[in-house]
Parts: C-alpha cells; structure tokens; sequence
C-alpha cells in the first residue's frame, strides 16, 4: 500500500506532462510578432450612466413615495 502512495503521485505527473506535450503537437504554434507590432487594444467599454436620475419620473406601476 505504500508503494502507491509513492507510485500514483508520480504516474499522475507524467500522464500531465505527456499530455501538455500532446497539446503543443495538435495546437499550432503562435506566430512571433514582427518587429515593432503590438498587441491590439482592448474595446472601449460604453461610458457609465446612471440608471435614472432624480428628476425621471417613476416607472410605471411603482407606488408613490410615502410623505
């Protein structure tokens, strides 16, 4: 029993070495950038809004504030 203790940590770390190489293989690899290029930019999130503004009437069926 102890021997698996030992034996599966290490089976385990080479079935995950065997298959990172296994993805290196099937994925193709980056092209390196030209000289000079860079990475494009992010997309520009849309400017924050308040949701209403105090002066927006209430939506509808929204119980008029208590006095």
């Amino acid at each position: 029993m102890e021997l698996f203790a030992v034996v599966i940590p290490v089976l385990m770390l080479g079935v995950l070495l065997a298959l990172g190489r296994y993805e290196e293989m099937l994925l193709p690899a980056e092209e390196p950038a030209e000289k000079g290029a860079t990475r494009p930019a992010p997309p520009l999130a849309p400017p924050l809004t308040r949701a209403t503004s105090p002066s927006s009437p209430a939506p509808a069926g929204t119980p008029a504030p208590s006095p």
